[in-house]
Protein backbone atom coordinates (compact mmCIF):
# COMPACT_ATOMS: atom_id res chain seq x y z
CA UNK A 1 0.00 0.00 0.00
CA UNK A 2 1.57 3.23 -0.68
CA UNK A 3 1.25 5.90 2.05
CA UNK A 4 -2.04 7.96 2.21
CA UNK A 5 -0.62 12.01 1.38
CA UNK A 6 -0.44 13.22 4.55
CA UNK A 7 -2.82 16.32 5.09
CA UNK A 8 -4.40 17.88 8.83
CA UNK A 9 -7.85 16.49 7.35
CA UNK A 10 -6.71 12.50 7.38
CA UNK A 11 -4.13 12.04 9.29
CA UNK A 12 -6.07 11.23 11.86
CA UNK A 13 -7.63 8.65 10.02
CA UNK A 14 -4.62 7.52 8.68
CA UNK A 15 -3.08 5.96 11.91
CA UNK A 16 -6.32 5.81 14.23
CA UNK A 17 -9.46 4.86 12.43
CA UNK A 18 -12.31 4.96 14.13
CA UNK A 19 -11.94 8.50 16.35
CA UNK A 20 -9.43 7.80 18.66
CA UNK A 21 -9.65 10.72 20.08
CA UNK A 22 -13.37 11.15 20.40
CA UNK A 23 -12.93 10.82 24.10
CA UNK A 24 -9.82 13.35 24.69
CA UNK A 25 -10.70 16.06 26.42
CA UNK A 26 -11.44 19.08 25.07
CA UNK A 27 -8.81 21.79 26.51
CA UNK A 28 -8.40 25.02 24.10
CA UNK A 29 -4.76 25.03 25.00
CA UNK A 30 -4.46 21.10 24.51
CA UNK A 31 -6.52 21.50 21.28
CA UNK A 32 -3.65 23.79 19.87
CA UNK A 33 -1.00 22.10 20.92
CA UNK A 34 -2.41 19.30 18.62
CA UNK A 35 -3.59 21.03 15.88
CA UNK A 36 0.30 22.65 15.53
CA UNK A 37 1.20 19.00 15.42
CA UNK A 38 -1.15 17.72 12.60
CA UNK A 39 0.17 20.67 10.79
CA UNK A 40 3.59 19.97 11.16
CA UNK A 41 3.33 16.66 10.61
CA UNK A 42 1.32 17.17 7.08
CA UNK A 43 3.85 19.17 6.01
CA UNK A 44 6.57 16.79 6.79
CA UNK A 45 5.06 13.57 6.58
CA UNK A 46 6.45 10.53 7.76
CA UNK A 47 10.71 10.93 7.53
CA UNK A 48 12.35 8.77 5.03
CA UNK A 49 16.21 8.00 4.68
CA UNK A 50 16.65 10.99 2.99
CA UNK A 51 17.01 12.73 6.07
CA UNK A 52 20.37 13.08 7.49
CA UNK A 53 19.06 11.62 10.90
CA UNK A 54 17.11 9.09 9.66
CA UNK A 55 19.70 7.96 6.67
CA UNK A 56 20.04 4.60 8.18
CA UNK A 57 16.26 3.64 9.31
CA UNK A 58 13.48 3.36 6.67
CA UNK A 59 9.82 3.35 7.98
CA UNK A 60 8.74 1.45 4.25
CA UNK A 61 7.15 -1.17 6.84
CA UNK A 62 4.72 1.14 8.80
CA UNK A 63 3.65 2.60 4.92
CA UNK A 64 2.49 -0.47 4.46
CA UNK A 65 0.70 -1.49 7.30
CA UNK A 66 -3.18 -0.88 6.80
CA UNK A 67 -4.63 0.13 10.89
CA UNK A 68 -7.96 -1.62 12.08
CA UNK A 69 -10.03 0.82 14.31
CA UNK A 70 -9.26 1.07 17.95
CA UNK A 71 -10.12 -1.82 19.73
CA UNK A 72 -12.36 -0.77 22.34
CA UNK A 73 -13.05 -4.02 24.13
CA UNK A 74 -10.99 -5.13 27.10
CA UNK A 75 -8.29 -7.49 25.53
CA UNK A 76 -8.04 -10.26 27.64
CA UNK A 77 -4.07 -10.36 29.73
CA UNK A 78 -2.87 -13.77 30.82
CA UNK A 79 0.49 -12.33 32.63
CA UNK A 80 1.92 -9.49 33.31
CA UNK A 81 5.85 -8.97 32.58
CA UNK A 82 7.63 -7.61 35.47
CA UNK A 83 11.64 -6.31 36.16
CA UNK A 84 10.96 -6.22 40.07
CA UNK A 85 12.00 -8.75 42.48
CA UNK A 86 8.69 -10.63 43.70
CA UNK A 87 7.49 -9.54 46.97
CA UNK A 88 9.19 -6.00 46.15
CA UNK A 89 6.58 -2.97 46.96
CA UNK A 90 5.85 -1.06 44.03
CA UNK A 91 2.97 1.27 42.29
CA UNK A 92 1.69 -0.88 38.64
CA UNK A 93 0.26 1.51 36.15
CA UNK A 94 -0.66 -1.12 33.14
CA UNK A 95 -1.50 -0.22 29.52
CA UNK A 96 -2.82 -1.98 26.70
CA UNK A 97 -2.68 -0.42 23.31
CA UNK A 98 -1.87 2.94 24.96
CA UNK A 99 -5.07 2.74 27.05
CA UNK A 100 -4.89 2.83 30.86
CA UNK A 101 -6.26 -0.42 32.53
CA UNK A 102 -6.83 0.05 36.15
CA UNK A 103 -8.44 -3.75 36.41
CA UNK A 104 -4.57 -4.73 35.72
CA UNK A 105 -2.65 -1.90 37.78
CA UNK A 106 -1.81 -1.79 41.13
CA UNK A 107 -2.18 1.49 42.52
CA UNK A 108 -1.53 2.07 46.05
CA UNK A 109 -1.60 5.11 48.62
CA UNK A 110 1.52 7.41 47.39
CA UNK A 111 3.08 9.67 49.84
CA UNK A 112 2.11 13.04 50.29
CA UNK A 113 3.65 14.83 47.32
CA UNK A 114 3.49 12.53 44.63
CA UNK A 115 1.05 12.00 41.87
CA UNK A 116 1.62 9.17 39.75
CA UNK A 117 -1.11 7.10 37.28
CA UNK A 118 -2.89 8.17 33.78
CA UNK A 119 -2.39 11.28 32.02
CA UNK A 120 -6.09 10.98 30.72
CA UNK A 121 -7.17 10.91 34.09
CA UNK A 122 -5.13 14.03 35.27
CA UNK A 123 -6.02 15.76 31.91
CA UNK A 124 -9.60 15.22 32.57
CA UNK A 125 -9.14 16.89 36.02
CA UNK A 126 -7.11 19.40 34.89
CA UNK A 127 -9.67 22.56 35.15
CA UNK A 128 -6.84 25.31 35.64
CA UNK A 129 -4.72 24.07 32.51
CA UNK A 130 -1.45 23.25 35.32
CA UNK A 131 -0.21 20.81 32.46
CA UNK A 132 -0.04 23.18 29.74
CA UNK A 133 2.89 24.50 31.18
CA UNK A 134 5.17 21.27 30.23
CA UNK A 135 2.80 18.92 28.35
CA UNK A 136 4.42 19.74 25.30
CA UNK A 137 7.01 22.70 26.36
CA UNK A 138 10.03 19.94 27.35
CA UNK A 139 10.01 18.89 23.94
CA UNK A 140 9.35 21.73 21.69
CA UNK A 141 7.96 21.99 18.65
CA UNK A 142 10.83 22.76 16.27
CA UNK A 143 9.07 21.16 13.33
CA UNK A 144 11.96 18.53 12.88
CA UNK A 145 10.19 15.73 14.50
CA UNK A 146 7.49 14.32 12.33
CA UNK A 147 6.97 11.43 14.70
CA UNK A 148 6.95 13.56 17.95
CA UNK A 149 4.79 16.19 16.10
CA UNK A 150 2.28 12.74 14.94
CA UNK A 151 2.22 11.50 18.91
CA UNK A 152 1.08 15.19 19.87
CA UNK A 153 -1.43 15.01 17.34
CA UNK A 154 -2.61 11.36 18.68
CA UNK A 155 -2.44 11.76 22.25
CA UNK A 156 -4.60 10.67 24.61
CA UNK A 157 -3.00 8.51 27.45
CA UNK A 158 -0.01 7.39 29.22
CA UNK A 159 1.88 8.54 32.06
CA UNK A 160 2.26 10.97 34.21
CA UNK A 161 4.29 11.15 37.27
CA UNK A 162 5.27 14.88 39.56
CA UNK A 163 6.94 15.01 42.49
CA UNK A 164 7.30 17.96 44.47
CA UNK A 165 10.32 19.69 46.01
CA UNK A 166 12.04 16.88 48.25
CA UNK A 167 9.59 14.37 48.07
CA UNK A 168 12.16 10.53 48.02
CA UNK A 169 9.99 7.49 46.41
CA UNK A 170 11.41 4.89 48.20
CA UNK A 171 10.30 1.52 46.12
CA UNK A 172 9.74 1.87 42.00
CA UNK A 173 7.11 2.95 39.85
CA UNK A 174 6.47 0.08 37.30
CA UNK A 175 5.19 0.85 34.17
CA UNK A 176 3.75 -2.00 31.67
CA UNK A 177 2.89 -1.17 28.01
CA UNK A 178 1.26 -3.94 26.18
CA UNK A 179 0.57 -4.43 22.60
CA UNK A 180 -2.31 -6.02 20.98
CA UNK A 181 -3.98 -6.75 17.45
CA UNK A 182 -7.40 -8.16 18.35
CA UNK A 183 -8.92 -7.06 15.31
CA UNK A 184 -5.75 -6.53 12.94
CA UNK A 185 -3.10 -4.07 13.24
CA UNK A 186 -2.81 -1.18 15.33
CA UNK A 187 -1.78 2.10 16.13
CA UNK A 188 -1.19 3.77 19.44
CA UNK A 189 0.47 6.96 20.86
CA UNK A 190 1.30 7.19 24.37
CA UNK A 191 1.96 10.11 26.27
CA UNK A 192 4.35 10.21 29.21
CA UNK A 193 5.25 13.46 31.50
CA UNK A 194 7.42 13.33 34.48
CA UNK A 195 8.46 16.11 36.01
CA UNK A 196 10.64 16.04 39.61
CA UNK A 197 10.89 19.41 41.80
CA UNK A 198 13.83 20.43 43.64
CA UNK A 199 15.59 17.49 45.43
CA UNK A 200 13.36 14.70 44.83
CA UNK A 201 13.97 11.25 43.90
CA UNK A 202 12.46 8.44 41.94
CA UNK A 203 12.88 4.82 39.96
CA UNK A 204 10.61 4.52 36.94
CA UNK A 205 10.58 1.25 35.13
CA UNK A 206 9.40 0.86 31.98
CA UNK A 207 8.50 -2.68 30.15
CA UNK A 208 7.26 -2.84 26.89
CA UNK A 209 5.78 -6.16 25.62
CA UNK A 210 3.42 -8.08 23.09
CA UNK A 211 0.46 -9.74 23.66
CA UNK A 212 1.28 -12.99 21.36
CA UNK A 213 -1.02 -15.35 19.09
CA UNK A 214 -3.28 -12.35 18.21
CA UNK A 215 -5.00 -12.05 14.80
CA UNK A 216 -3.45 -9.48 12.69
CA UNK A 217 0.14 -9.51 14.90
CA UNK A 218 0.75 -6.20 13.49
CA UNK A 219 0.95 -3.15 15.79
CA UNK A 220 2.46 0.39 15.69
CA UNK A 221 3.51 2.02 19.35
CA UNK A 222 4.85 5.08 18.93
CA UNK A 223 5.77 6.61 22.30
CA UNK A 224 6.93 9.60 23.20
CA UNK A 225 7.92 11.09 26.85
CA UNK A 226 9.00 14.59 28.27
CA UNK A 227 11.02 14.75 31.46
CA UNK A 228 12.13 17.66 33.49
CA UNK A 229 14.84 17.15 36.41
CA UNK A 230 14.57 19.62 38.78
CA UNK A 231 18.10 21.25 41.13
CA UNK A 232 19.58 18.25 42.93
CA UNK A 233 17.07 15.88 41.70
CA UNK A 234 17.52 12.35 40.71
CA UNK A 235 15.69 10.36 38.19
CA UNK A 236 16.62 6.81 37.17
CA UNK A 237 14.91 5.45 34.42
CA UNK A 238 14.88 1.67 33.12
CA UNK A 239 13.46 0.77 30.34
CA UNK A 240 13.15 -2.56 28.38
CA UNK A 241 11.31 -3.15 25.32
CA UNK A 242 10.70 -6.88 24.32
CA UNK A 243 7.58 -6.16 21.69
CA UNK A 244 6.44 -8.78 19.44
CA UNK A 245 8.47 -9.46 16.51
CA UNK A 246 6.02 -7.84 14.13
CA UNK A 247 5.72 -4.85 15.91
CA UNK A 248 6.91 -1.28 15.13
CA UNK A 249 8.14 0.48 18.20
CA UNK A 250 9.51 3.88 17.56
CA UNK A 251 9.92 6.52 20.82
CA UNK A 252 10.94 10.23 21.34
CA UNK A 253 12.07 11.49 24.71
CA UNK A 254 13.10 15.03 25.96
CA UNK A 255 14.43 15.28 28.68
CA UNK A 256 15.68 18.68 30.81
CA UNK A 257 18.04 18.51 34.24
CA UNK A 258 18.73 21.64 35.88
CA UNK A 259 21.64 22.58 38.72
CA UNK A 260 22.48 19.50 40.60
CA UNK A 261 20.38 17.02 39.24
CA UNK A 262 20.91 13.89 37.59
CA UNK A 263 19.19 11.80 34.64
CA UNK A 264 19.62 8.28 34.70
CA UNK A 265 18.58 6.29 32.14
CA UNK A 266 18.96 2.56 30.44
CA UNK A 267 17.28 0.64 27.80
CA UNK A 268 17.50 -3.26 27.05
CA UNK A 269 16.01 -3.57 23.74
CA UNK A 270 14.92 -7.19 22.00
CA UNK A 271 11.85 -6.82 20.25
CA UNK A 272 10.41 -5.41 18.14
CA UNK A 273 10.73 -5.81 13.89
CA UNK A 274 11.37 -2.42 13.81
CA UNK A 275 12.26 -0.22 16.38
CA UNK A 276 13.77 3.33 16.72
CA UNK A 277 14.33 5.33 20.32
CA UNK A 278 15.27 9.15 20.34
CA UNK A 279 16.90 10.55 23.17
CA UNK A 280 17.64 14.39 23.71
CA UNK A 281 18.78 15.79 26.71
CA UNK A 282 19.85 19.27 27.59
CA UNK A 283 22.08 19.72 30.45
CA UNK A 284 20.76 23.02 31.35
CA UNK A 285 22.46 24.36 34.20
CA UNK A 286 26.18 23.98 36.42
CA UNK A 287 26.22 20.26 37.47
CA UNK A 288 23.09 18.65 35.53
CA UNK A 289 24.62 14.82 34.55
CA UNK A 290 22.86 12.10 32.60
CA UNK A 291 23.86 9.04 31.83
CA UNK A 292 22.28 7.31 28.41
CA UNK A 293 23.30 3.67 28.50
CA UNK A 294 21.66 0.77 26.83
CA UNK A 295 21.92 -2.84 24.96
CA UNK A 296 20.38 -4.38 22.09
CA UNK A 297 20.01 -7.93 20.99
CA UNK A 298 19.07 -8.97 17.65
CA UNK A 299 18.21 -11.39 15.40
CA UNK A 300 16.41 -12.42 12.10
CA UNK A 301 15.81 -9.15 10.17
CA UNK A 302 15.16 -7.30 13.25
CA UNK A 303 16.22 -3.10 12.89
CA UNK A 304 17.15 -1.20 16.46
CA UNK A 305 18.30 2.34 15.55
CA UNK A 306 19.41 4.52 18.87
CA UNK A 307 19.54 7.89 18.07
CA UNK A 308 20.46 10.37 21.00
CA UNK A 309 21.33 14.53 21.34
CA UNK A 310 23.23 15.36 24.45
CA UNK A 311 23.42 19.36 24.48
CA UNK A 312 25.39 20.35 27.33
CA UNK A 313 24.20 24.03 28.08
CA UNK A 314 26.11 24.92 30.89
CA UNK A 315 29.30 24.77 32.72
CA UNK A 316 30.53 21.82 34.72
CA UNK A 317 28.11 19.44 33.35
CA UNK A 318 28.65 15.90 32.94
CA UNK A 319 27.36 12.86 30.43
CA UNK A 320 28.19 9.53 30.13
CA UNK A 321 26.78 7.22 27.28
CA UNK A 322 27.58 3.38 26.45
CA UNK A 323 25.54 1.27 23.88
CA UNK A 324 26.50 -2.23 22.96
CA UNK A 325 24.84 -4.38 20.62
CA UNK A 326 24.74 -7.76 19.70
CA UNK A 327 23.88 -8.59 16.17
CA UNK A 328 23.04 -11.72 14.60
CA UNK A 329 21.59 -13.34 11.39
CA UNK A 330 20.69 -10.33 8.83
CA UNK A 331 20.12 -8.05 11.79
CA UNK A 332 20.83 -4.47 11.50
CA UNK A 333 21.87 -1.99 14.30
CA UNK A 334 22.19 2.00 13.82
CA UNK A 335 24.14 4.32 16.47
CA UNK A 336 23.72 7.90 15.86
CA UNK A 337 25.56 9.96 19.35
CA UNK A 338 26.12 13.60 19.46
CA UNK A 339 26.81 15.38 22.02
CA UNK A 340 26.97 19.22 21.64
CA UNK A 341 29.34 21.56 23.91
CA UNK A 342 28.03 24.93 23.65
CA UNK A 343 30.40 27.92 24.01
CA UNK A 344 29.08 28.69 27.69
CA UNK A 345 29.31 25.38 28.72
CA UNK A 346 33.17 25.37 29.98
CA UNK A 347 34.18 22.46 32.25
CA UNK A 348 31.56 20.25 30.25
CA UNK A 349 32.99 16.55 30.60
CA UNK A 350 31.03 14.63 28.26
CA UNK A 351 32.28 10.49 27.24
CA UNK A 352 30.40 8.09 24.25
CA UNK A 353 31.33 5.03 23.29
CA UNK A 354 29.32 2.27 20.89
CA UNK A 355 30.59 -1.20 20.54
CA UNK A 356 28.80 -4.23 18.82
CA UNK A 357 29.08 -7.97 18.31
CA UNK A 358 28.56 -9.37 14.81
CA UNK A 359 27.98 -12.92 15.28
CA UNK A 360 27.07 -13.31 11.74
CA UNK A 361 28.51 -12.72 8.05
CA UNK A 362 25.19 -10.89 7.15
CA UNK A 363 24.44 -8.58 10.42
CA UNK A 364 25.27 -4.83 9.93
CA UNK A 365 26.57 -2.19 12.20
CA UNK A 366 26.05 1.53 11.59
CA UNK A 367 27.49 4.03 13.74
CA UNK A 368 27.89 7.89 13.91
CA UNK A 369 29.28 9.17 16.76
CA UNK A 370 29.63 12.79 16.76
CA UNK A 371 31.39 15.91 19.12
CA UNK A 372 30.49 18.89 18.84
CA UNK A 373 32.94 21.42 20.96
CA UNK A 374 32.29 24.98 20.63
CA UNK A 375 33.88 25.83 24.33
CA UNK A 376 37.76 25.38 24.59
CA UNK A 377 38.17 23.88 28.02
CA UNK A 378 36.34 20.66 27.94
CA UNK A 379 37.30 16.53 28.69
CA UNK A 380 35.39 14.74 25.86
CA UNK A 381 35.95 11.23 24.02
CA UNK A 382 33.74 9.43 21.80
CA UNK A 383 34.47 6.01 19.90
CA UNK A 384 33.04 3.33 17.89
CA UNK A 385 33.98 -0.63 17.50
CA UNK A 386 32.24 -3.31 15.68
CA UNK A 387 33.58 -6.99 14.75
CA UNK A 388 33.57 -10.56 15.89
CA UNK A 389 34.03 -12.41 18.87
CA UNK A 390 37.56 -12.56 20.11
CA UNK A 391 39.02 -15.93 18.42
CA UNK A 392 41.53 -16.30 21.65
CA UNK A 393 39.52 -16.27 24.22
CA UNK A 394 36.85 -18.21 22.49
CA UNK A 395 39.85 -20.60 22.36
CA UNK A 396 40.64 -19.98 26.04
CA UNK A 397 37.70 -21.42 27.12
CA UNK A 398 37.53 -24.30 24.20
CA UNK A 399 40.85 -25.47 25.68
CA UNK A 400 39.50 -25.66 29.38
CA UNK A 401 36.52 -28.47 27.99
CA UNK A 402 34.09 -25.72 27.60
CA UNK A 403 31.70 -26.36 24.56
CA UNK A 404 31.64 -24.40 21.91
CA UNK A 405 27.93 -22.93 22.14
CA UNK A 406 28.50 -22.24 25.97
CA UNK A 407 31.59 -20.54 25.70
CA UNK A 408 30.10 -18.16 22.96
CA UNK A 409 27.17 -17.31 25.54
CA UNK A 410 29.48 -16.94 28.14
CA UNK A 411 31.08 -14.22 25.90
CA UNK A 412 28.43 -12.69 25.40
CA UNK A 413 26.58 -12.53 28.56
CA UNK A 414 30.23 -10.78 29.80
CA UNK A 415 30.20 -8.38 27.07
CA UNK A 416 27.18 -7.01 27.82
CA UNK A 417 26.91 -7.75 31.41
CA UNK A 418 29.12 -4.62 32.56
CA UNK A 419 26.29 -2.27 31.23
CA UNK A 420 24.05 -3.84 33.02
CA UNK A 421 26.07 -4.39 36.65
CA UNK A 422 26.52 -0.39 36.40
CA UNK A 423 23.01 0.22 37.16
CA UNK A 424 22.34 1.95 40.27
CA UNK A 425 19.22 0.46 40.93
CA UNK A 426 20.92 -2.84 41.80
CA UNK A 427 17.52 -4.87 42.00
CA UNK A 428 16.77 -4.70 38.35
CA UNK A 429 20.19 -6.66 37.18
CA UNK A 430 18.92 -9.95 37.79
CA UNK A 431 16.09 -9.41 35.50
CA UNK A 432 17.96 -7.84 32.77
CA UNK A 433 21.20 -10.50 32.99
CA UNK A 434 17.82 -13.08 32.86
CA UNK A 435 16.80 -11.20 29.57
CA UNK A 436 19.89 -11.84 28.34
CA UNK A 437 19.77 -15.25 29.05
CA UNK A 438 16.48 -15.64 27.51
CA UNK A 439 17.45 -14.02 24.21
CA UNK A 440 20.43 -16.57 24.16
CA UNK A 441 18.83 -19.79 24.83
CA UNK A 442 16.36 -18.73 21.94
CA UNK A 443 18.73 -19.08 19.62
CA UNK A 444 20.22 -22.16 20.73
CA UNK A 445 16.38 -23.65 20.26
CA UNK A 446 16.35 -22.20 16.94
CA UNK A 447 13.63 -19.51 17.90
CA UNK A 448 12.93 -15.32 17.62
CA UNK A 449 13.51 -12.90 20.66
Amino acid sequence: MSQMPATAENILERFAPGAALADAPALPWLEDLRAGARQRFAAAGLPTPRLESWKYTNLRPLEKLEFAPWAQEQVSIDRLPSLLPQGQSTQRLVFVNGRFREDLSALGALPDGVRAGSLADALAKDKSGALADTLGRIAGEDGNQPMLDLNTAMMSDGFLLHLEAGVRLEWPIEVIYLGAAPRGPQAFHPRSLMVLEEDSRAIVVEHHDGIGGNAGGAYFANHACEIRVGADAQLRHYKVQAEDTAAIHLSNLHAEVRGGGLYDAFTLTRGARLSRCEASVALAAPGAECHLNGIYMLRGEQHCDNTTRIDHLAPETASREVFKGVLDERARGVFQGKVVVHQDAQKSDGHQLSKVLLLSDTAEMDAKPELEIYADDVKCSHGATAGDMDPEALFYLRARGIPEETARHMLIEAFLSDTINGLAAEGLCPALLSSVGHWLSDAADGGAS
